[in-house]
């Protein structure tokens, strides 16, 4: 096969990611990524083909002479944050929020930083060369024994930002996902002194994700009212994204948790900037949310990586995405959902305010009505390619509205996007986009 990198890392159906090509694709990292200390930090999530991928990879890496420090299950920012304190390249084996029948595998440099385009197109080149060659590591079989003491100083490193703040007093559910998340969650909350009950926790290797997790809250949102808690925290299967629940059971998107804490960081003065970075999926109310607390906001294309640099060039701390990546730059290098639900409680907390108080004064979200259209090959012009429609209905909707139309990065799909006053009118002009995406696509 050949390696196609998306948004975040190389992803596909498990049985695609052979062990040739994981191996190959490993020794392309180190030849890539690798550094004078000679080390690579790996971990995984629950998924039953996570072990077999591990192995790859550090056959691949140990050819090339790096010695690989398994971390075992653990969520792709602990990876991220063994990367960063020390100076070595890592790499996470996770397919986020789809389904146990994928999987992927994302890379971090040396420092925590998922890679540029630029160094993709490295390892990209690199792993054709070495394919070409024709050779083929063998793969023994076996489990590799992690060390479980490393996580401890990935939940260390969640504990320290609050700076000594407890969360005594909180009530909180937490929907693990069945992932990699199951066990370092709840154990993190604990420590901090929230009265934590945990939902889908017992991975598998199948059911990581299914009806669970930041892709199916109902669970969550149900258990939060029927306990009678503060709030509710959904991680998906690597535990890099999170949504929460409010005390009414109501979901609370990542536009949200970003608009409350830049609110926060902006009053307490540690909001760098006055600003903030987002994709261009983030809801139009955010935008207008932002305007009226006087918070600048930078838009980027849709993936966290991107936020991250532009988090990096203007030298901001705060950014992410509505599906609930969230960076908080100054603690992390990555987006972490266990960060991120351990600062919103944090906020509650120091507020004395319901979840839902803080969620409402923040910004009002405005309908936003998503569509996907399968084509028979990607299209990224196809927003040029009906630029005459697009600007018919942004015409139409005015300033309290918007329209996206945008090729995934991974899938031959095409995503359309309208925000509008109401409902309804979203409704209808998606579907005037989906048919002429459908017209010159198909």
């Amino acid at each position: 096969m050949s390696l196609k990198f998306g948004t975040d890392g190389v992803r596909g159906h498990a049985d695609e990611l052979d062990d040739a090509f994981v191996a190959a694709l490993a020794q392309a990292a180190a030849r890539v990524l690798g550094n004078e200390h000679g080390r690579f930090v790996v971990g995984m999530d629950t998924r039953e083909s996570g072990p077999r991928l591990e192995r790859a990879l550090r056959v691949g890496l140990e050819v090339e002479g790096y010695k690989v420090e398994v971390l075992g299950v653990v969520p792709t920012p602990a990876v991220a944050c063994l990367s960063a304190t020390e100076d070595v390249p890592g790499a996470m084996i996770s397919a986020s929020h789809n389904a146990y029948t994928d999987n992927g595998i994302k890379f971090f440099a040396a420092g925590g930083l998922k890679l540029t385009d630029a160094v993709e197109e490295e390892l990209e080149a690199e792993l054709e060369k070495i394919r070409a060659t024709g050779s083929e590591l063998a793969v023994p079989e076996g489990v590799d024994e992690p060390d479980a003491g490393r996580i401890v100083l990935y939940e260390d490193t969640i504990i320290e930002s609050l700076e000594g703040r407890r969360l005594d007093g909180l009530k909180v559910v937490v929907d693990c996902a069945n992932g990699a998340a199951s066990h370092v969650a709840p154990e993190v909350l604990g420590r901090l002194g929230a009265d934590v009950i945990v939902l889908h926790a017992e991975p598998d290797g199948r059911n990581i994700n299914e009806q669970c997790g930041s892709t199916h809250p109902e669970d969550l949102q149900r258990a939060v009212v029927r306990h009678q808690a503060d709030a509710g925290l959904a991680f998906d299967g690597d535990a890099d994204r999170v949504l929460a629940a409010d005390e009414s059971g109501q979901l609370v998107d990542g536009d949200q948790i970003i608009a409350m804490c830049a609110i926060d960081r902006r009053d307490r003065g540690t909001l760098a900037g006055d600003t903030v970075a987002v994709t261009v999926m983030s809801n139009l109310g955010f935008r207008l949310g932002m305007r009226a607390h006087a918070i600048e906001v930078v838009e980027t294309q849709v993936g966290d990586r991107y936020v991250l640099e532009a988090l990096e060039s203007g030298g901001f701390n705060l950014g992410g995405e509505q599906s609930g990546h969230v960076i908080f730059r100054d603690l992390a290098t990555t987006g972490d959902g266990l960060l991120t639900g351990v600062q919103l409680l944090d906020l509650m907390g120091r507020s004395g305010r319901y979840l839902s108080d803080l969620a409402s004064s923040a910004m009002q979200r405005l309908p936003q009505v998503l569509k996907s259209v399968w084509v028979r090959e990607q299209q990224r012009d196809i927003a040029t390619l009906i630029e005459g429609d697009i600007a018919a209905i942004e015409g139409e909707l005015g300033e309290r509205g918007r329209v996206l139309v945008r090729a995934s990065g991974t899938e031959p799909l095409v995503r359309v996007m309208v925000e509008a006053e109401h409902e309804t009118v979203a409704d209808r002009a998606a579907d005037r986009l989906v048919a002429a995406v459908e017209r010159v696509a198909n």
